[in-house]
Protein backbone atom coordinates (compact mmCIF):
# COMPACT_ATOMS: atom_id res chain seq x y z
CA UNK A 1 0.00 0.00 0.00
CA UNK A 2 1.47 3.35 -1.00
CA UNK A 3 -0.07 6.43 0.58
CA UNK A 4 1.21 9.78 1.79
CA UNK A 5 1.62 10.19 5.51
CA UNK A 6 -1.09 12.76 5.97
CA UNK A 7 0.71 14.18 9.02
CA UNK A 8 3.97 14.58 10.83
CA UNK A 9 6.00 11.64 12.04
CA UNK A 10 5.95 10.55 15.61
CA UNK A 11 8.65 11.75 17.95
CA UNK A 12 9.27 8.23 19.24
CA UNK A 13 12.75 6.75 19.02
CA UNK A 14 13.19 4.96 15.71
CA UNK A 15 15.82 2.55 14.37
CA UNK A 16 18.47 3.92 12.00
CA UNK A 17 18.13 3.57 8.25
CA UNK A 18 20.24 0.75 6.79
CA UNK A 19 19.94 1.84 3.19
CA UNK A 20 22.71 1.96 0.63
CA UNK A 21 25.72 3.94 1.85
CA UNK A 22 24.51 3.92 5.47
CA UNK A 23 24.86 0.25 6.33
CA UNK A 24 27.96 0.26 8.56
CA UNK A 25 27.10 3.50 10.36
CA UNK A 26 23.51 2.34 10.80
CA UNK A 27 24.57 -1.01 12.26
CA UNK A 28 26.92 0.69 14.73
CA UNK A 29 24.16 3.05 15.81
CA UNK A 30 21.72 0.15 16.12
CA UNK A 31 24.11 -1.88 18.29
CA UNK A 32 24.73 1.06 20.62
CA UNK A 33 21.01 1.80 20.85
CA UNK A 34 20.12 -1.77 21.71
CA UNK A 35 22.89 -2.23 24.27
CA UNK A 36 22.64 1.12 26.03
CA UNK A 37 18.88 1.69 25.99
CA UNK A 38 17.83 -1.89 26.71
CA UNK A 39 20.31 -2.26 29.56
CA UNK A 40 19.45 1.19 30.87
CA UNK A 41 15.69 0.71 30.82
CA UNK A 42 16.01 -2.75 32.31
CA UNK A 43 18.17 -1.22 35.05
CA UNK A 44 20.96 -3.73 34.63
CA UNK A 45 18.76 -6.78 35.19
CA UNK A 46 19.23 -9.54 32.66
CA UNK A 47 15.68 -10.22 31.50
CA UNK A 48 15.31 -12.65 28.63
CA UNK A 49 12.44 -13.45 26.32
CA UNK A 50 11.67 -16.89 27.74
CA UNK A 51 9.06 -16.95 30.52
CA UNK A 52 9.53 -19.19 33.52
CA UNK A 53 12.64 -20.77 35.01
CA UNK A 54 13.63 -23.07 32.16
CA UNK A 55 12.90 -26.44 30.63
CA UNK A 56 15.49 -28.86 32.02
CA UNK A 57 13.84 -31.33 34.49
CA UNK A 58 15.00 -31.23 38.13
CA UNK A 59 13.55 -32.50 41.44
CA UNK A 60 9.89 -33.31 42.08
CA UNK A 61 8.03 -31.56 44.90
CA UNK A 62 4.52 -31.44 46.33
CA UNK A 63 1.96 -29.56 44.26
CA UNK A 64 1.07 -26.08 45.53
CA UNK A 65 -1.94 -23.97 44.57
CA UNK A 66 -1.09 -21.95 41.48
CA UNK A 67 1.45 -24.43 40.04
CA UNK A 68 1.27 -25.12 36.32
CA UNK A 69 -0.62 -28.41 35.93
CA UNK A 70 1.39 -29.13 32.78
CA UNK A 71 4.38 -29.78 35.08
CA UNK A 72 2.61 -32.53 37.01
CA UNK A 73 4.84 -35.55 37.58
CA UNK A 74 2.32 -38.36 37.25
CA UNK A 75 4.77 -41.13 38.03
CA UNK A 76 5.69 -39.65 41.42
CA UNK A 77 2.05 -38.70 42.05
CA UNK A 78 0.93 -42.29 41.47
CA UNK A 79 3.73 -43.69 43.64
CA UNK A 80 3.13 -41.38 46.61
CA UNK A 81 -0.64 -40.86 46.15
CA UNK A 82 -0.02 -37.14 46.58
CA UNK A 83 0.16 -34.64 43.68
CA UNK A 84 3.70 -33.69 42.72
CA UNK A 85 5.11 -31.33 40.13
CA UNK A 86 8.50 -31.51 38.47
CA UNK A 87 10.73 -28.49 39.06
CA UNK A 88 12.72 -27.11 36.15
CA UNK A 89 16.06 -25.37 35.94
CA UNK A 90 17.29 -22.89 33.38
CA UNK A 91 18.82 -24.32 30.25
CA UNK A 92 22.59 -24.03 30.28
CA UNK A 93 22.66 -23.16 26.62
CA UNK A 94 19.82 -21.55 24.70
CA UNK A 95 19.60 -21.92 20.95
CA UNK A 96 17.50 -19.20 19.34
CA UNK A 97 16.33 -19.27 15.75
CA UNK A 98 14.78 -16.22 14.14
CA UNK A 99 12.54 -16.45 11.08
CA UNK A 100 12.73 -12.97 9.57
CA UNK A 101 10.22 -11.92 6.92
CA UNK A 102 11.71 -9.29 4.58
CA UNK A 103 9.16 -9.65 1.78
CA UNK A 104 8.23 -6.54 -0.26
CA UNK A 105 5.39 -5.60 2.10
CA UNK A 106 8.07 -4.74 4.68
CA UNK A 107 9.58 -2.11 2.36
CA UNK A 108 6.99 0.39 3.52
CA UNK A 109 6.79 3.07 6.15
CA UNK A 110 5.00 6.38 6.58
CA UNK A 111 6.19 7.32 10.10
CA UNK A 112 9.71 7.32 11.54
CA UNK A 113 11.13 4.39 9.56
CA UNK A 114 10.30 1.55 7.20
CA UNK A 115 8.97 -1.73 8.55
CA UNK A 116 12.06 -3.46 7.19
CA UNK A 117 14.37 -1.34 9.38
CA UNK A 118 12.15 -2.03 12.40
CA UNK A 119 12.17 -5.78 11.71
CA UNK A 120 15.99 -5.80 11.58
CA UNK A 121 16.10 -3.74 14.78
CA UNK A 122 13.87 -6.36 16.43
CA UNK A 123 16.37 -9.03 15.37
CA UNK A 124 19.15 -7.03 17.04
CA UNK A 125 17.12 -6.80 20.25
CA UNK A 126 16.43 -10.56 20.26
CA UNK A 127 20.15 -11.23 19.83
CA UNK A 128 20.90 -8.92 22.77
CA UNK A 129 18.25 -10.37 25.09
CA UNK A 130 19.27 -13.97 24.43
CA UNK A 131 23.01 -13.40 24.72
CA UNK A 132 25.00 -15.10 27.44
CA UNK A 133 27.35 -17.95 28.12
CA UNK A 134 27.02 -20.67 25.53
CA UNK A 135 23.88 -19.26 23.89
CA UNK A 136 23.62 -19.37 20.11
CA UNK A 137 21.47 -17.57 17.56
CA UNK A 138 20.73 -18.33 13.92
CA UNK A 139 18.37 -16.90 11.34
CA UNK A 140 16.26 -17.86 8.34
CA UNK A 141 15.56 -14.77 6.25
CA UNK A 142 12.94 -14.86 3.50
CA UNK A 143 12.40 -12.12 0.93
CA UNK A 144 10.06 -14.09 -1.31
CA UNK A 145 12.72 -14.16 -4.01
CA UNK A 146 15.30 -16.00 -1.90
CA UNK A 147 15.74 -17.60 1.50
CA UNK A 148 19.01 -17.10 3.38
CA UNK A 149 19.96 -19.45 6.21
CA UNK A 150 22.57 -18.31 8.75
CA UNK A 151 23.77 -21.11 11.08
CA UNK A 152 23.37 -20.69 14.84
CA UNK A 153 26.57 -19.71 16.61
CA UNK A 154 27.52 -17.79 19.72
CA UNK A 155 29.61 -14.75 20.48
CA UNK A 156 29.54 -11.04 19.78
CA UNK A 157 31.47 -11.49 16.54
CA UNK A 158 28.84 -13.86 15.18
CA UNK A 159 26.00 -11.50 16.10
CA UNK A 160 27.71 -8.65 14.26
CA UNK A 161 28.31 -10.83 11.23
CA UNK A 162 24.69 -12.00 11.30
CA UNK A 163 23.37 -8.45 11.49
CA UNK A 164 25.60 -7.27 8.65
CA UNK A 165 24.61 -10.17 6.44
CA UNK A 166 20.88 -9.73 7.11
CA UNK A 167 20.98 -5.97 6.55
CA UNK A 168 22.83 -6.52 3.25
CA UNK A 169 20.16 -8.81 1.77
CA UNK A 170 18.62 -6.93 -1.18
CA UNK A 171 14.91 -6.28 -1.29
CA UNK A 172 12.90 -8.44 -3.66
CA UNK A 173 11.39 -6.84 -6.74
CA UNK A 174 7.89 -5.42 -6.49
CA UNK A 175 5.35 -8.09 -7.37
CA UNK A 176 7.24 -10.83 -5.47
CA UNK A 177 5.08 -12.73 -3.02
CA UNK A 178 6.44 -13.54 0.40
CA UNK A 179 6.17 -17.09 1.75
CA UNK A 180 6.33 -17.14 5.53
CA UNK A 181 5.04 -20.72 5.69
CA UNK A 182 7.98 -22.02 3.64
CA UNK A 183 10.44 -20.24 5.93
CA UNK A 184 8.79 -21.73 9.02
CA UNK A 185 8.91 -25.20 7.48
CA UNK A 186 12.64 -24.79 6.90
CA UNK A 187 13.06 -24.24 10.63
CA UNK A 188 11.03 -27.35 11.42
CA UNK A 189 13.22 -29.63 9.32
CA UNK A 190 15.43 -31.13 10.53
CA UNK A 191 14.10 -31.16 14.12
CA UNK A 192 16.31 -29.21 16.53
CA UNK A 193 16.89 -29.27 20.27
CA UNK A 194 14.36 -27.37 22.32
CA UNK A 195 14.96 -23.62 22.26
CA UNK A 196 13.40 -20.30 21.34
CA UNK A 197 11.85 -19.65 17.93
CA UNK A 198 11.17 -16.01 17.05
CA UNK A 199 9.10 -15.02 14.02
CA UNK A 200 9.37 -11.39 12.86
CA UNK A 201 6.83 -10.40 10.21
CA UNK A 202 3.99 -8.02 9.41
CA UNK A 203 1.69 -11.08 9.11
CA UNK A 204 -0.28 -9.54 6.25
CA UNK A 205 -2.61 -11.76 4.24
CA UNK A 206 -4.42 -14.89 5.31
CA UNK A 207 -2.88 -16.77 8.29
CA UNK A 208 -1.94 -19.81 6.22
CA UNK A 209 1.21 -20.02 8.35
CA UNK A 210 -0.74 -21.09 11.45
CA UNK A 211 -0.34 -24.85 10.98
CA UNK A 212 3.44 -24.57 10.55
CA UNK A 213 3.79 -22.26 13.53
CA UNK A 214 1.70 -24.56 15.70
CA UNK A 215 3.97 -27.47 14.75
CA UNK A 216 6.96 -25.46 15.97
CA UNK A 217 5.29 -24.90 19.34
CA UNK A 218 5.45 -28.63 20.06
CA UNK A 219 9.22 -28.32 20.41
CA UNK A 220 10.08 -24.66 21.01
CA UNK A 221 9.03 -21.62 22.97
CA UNK A 222 7.51 -19.21 20.45
CA UNK A 223 7.66 -15.45 20.14
CA UNK A 224 5.93 -13.57 17.32
CA UNK A 225 7.01 -9.98 16.63
CA UNK A 226 4.39 -8.20 14.54
CA UNK A 227 5.64 -5.11 12.67
CA UNK A 228 3.00 -2.58 11.65
CA UNK A 229 2.70 0.92 10.20
CA UNK A 230 -0.10 3.31 11.24
CA UNK A 231 -1.25 3.80 7.64
CA UNK A 232 -2.03 0.08 7.47
CA UNK A 233 -4.52 0.58 10.28
CA UNK A 234 -6.10 3.89 9.36
CA UNK A 235 -6.28 5.82 6.07
CA UNK A 236 -5.63 9.57 6.23
CA UNK A 237 -8.14 12.06 4.89
CA UNK A 238 -6.15 13.12 1.81
CA UNK A 239 -8.70 12.91 -1.01
CA UNK A 240 -7.67 10.79 -3.99
CA UNK A 241 -4.94 8.27 -3.26
CA UNK A 242 -3.33 5.29 -5.04
CA UNK A 243 -3.24 2.05 -3.06
CA UNK A 244 -0.64 -0.48 -4.19
CA UNK A 245 0.02 -4.08 -3.16
CA UNK A 246 3.83 -4.52 -3.33
CA UNK A 247 3.55 -8.32 -3.44
CA UNK A 248 1.26 -8.44 -6.47
CA UNK A 249 1.97 -5.10 -8.12
CA UNK A 250 -1.75 -4.31 -8.33
CA UNK A 251 -2.79 -0.67 -7.89
CA UNK A 252 -6.11 1.02 -7.31
CA UNK A 253 -7.02 4.69 -7.19
CA UNK A 254 -9.62 5.51 -4.54
CA UNK A 255 -11.24 8.52 -2.90
CA UNK A 256 -10.71 8.50 0.86
CA UNK A 257 -14.29 9.27 1.80
CA UNK A 258 -15.40 8.98 5.44
CA UNK A 259 -17.22 5.73 4.60
CA UNK A 260 -14.15 4.20 2.95
CA UNK A 261 -11.94 5.22 5.87
CA UNK A 262 -14.32 3.63 8.37
CA UNK A 263 -14.54 0.41 6.36
CA UNK A 264 -10.76 0.32 5.91
CA UNK A 265 -10.15 0.79 9.65
CA UNK A 266 -12.72 -1.90 10.51
CA UNK A 267 -11.19 -4.39 8.06
CA UNK A 268 -7.67 -3.65 9.32
CA UNK A 269 -8.73 -4.10 12.95
CA UNK A 270 -10.49 -7.37 12.11
CA UNK A 271 -7.38 -8.69 10.36
CA UNK A 272 -5.12 -7.79 13.29
CA UNK A 273 -7.54 -9.51 15.67
CA UNK A 274 -7.44 -12.63 13.50
CA UNK A 275 -3.64 -12.59 13.55
CA UNK A 276 -3.58 -12.16 17.34
CA UNK A 277 -6.05 -15.02 17.80
CA UNK A 278 -4.06 -17.32 15.50
CA UNK A 279 -0.87 -16.56 17.42
CA UNK A 280 -2.64 -17.33 20.71
CA UNK A 281 -3.81 -20.67 19.34
CA UNK A 282 -0.19 -21.43 18.44
CA UNK A 283 0.93 -20.64 21.98
CA UNK A 284 3.16 -17.77 20.85
CA UNK A 285 4.02 -14.69 22.84
CA UNK A 286 2.90 -11.66 20.84
CA UNK A 287 4.89 -8.43 20.64
CA UNK A 288 3.63 -5.67 18.34
CA UNK A 289 6.04 -2.97 17.16
CA UNK A 290 4.95 0.08 15.19
CA UNK A 291 6.97 2.44 13.02
CA UNK A 292 5.54 5.42 14.92
CA UNK A 293 6.34 4.32 18.49
CA UNK A 294 9.40 3.88 20.71
CA UNK A 295 10.32 0.34 19.75
CA UNK A 296 12.91 -0.12 22.53
CA UNK A 297 10.42 0.90 25.22
CA UNK A 298 7.84 -1.47 23.71
CA UNK A 299 10.33 -4.36 23.90
CA UNK A 300 11.22 -3.52 27.50
CA UNK A 301 7.55 -3.49 28.54
CA UNK A 302 7.07 -6.85 26.84
CA UNK A 303 10.14 -8.41 28.49
CA UNK A 304 9.10 -7.16 31.93
CA UNK A 305 5.58 -8.53 31.41
CA UNK A 306 7.04 -11.92 30.43
CA UNK A 307 9.12 -11.89 33.59
CA UNK A 308 6.04 -11.23 35.74
CA UNK A 309 4.18 -14.08 34.01
CA UNK A 310 7.12 -16.41 34.60
CA UNK A 311 7.31 -15.41 38.27
CA UNK A 312 3.64 -16.25 38.78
Amino acid sequence: MTVPTGGSASSGTHPPSLGEGRLEAGLRTLELTVRRRLDGLLQGNHIGLLPGPGSEPAEARLYRAGDDVRRMDWAVTARTTEPHVRETVADRELETWVVLDLSPSLDFGTADCEKRDLAIAALAAVAHLTRGGGNRIGAIVSTGAETVRIPARGGVGHVRTLMRRVASIPSAAEGTRGDLTAALDQLRRPPRRRGLAVVISDFLGEPVWERSLRALSARHELLAVEVVDPRELDLPDVGTVVLADPETGRQREVETTPLLRREFAAAAAEHRDRVAEALRRCGAGHLRLSTDSDWVADIVRFALARKRVGSR
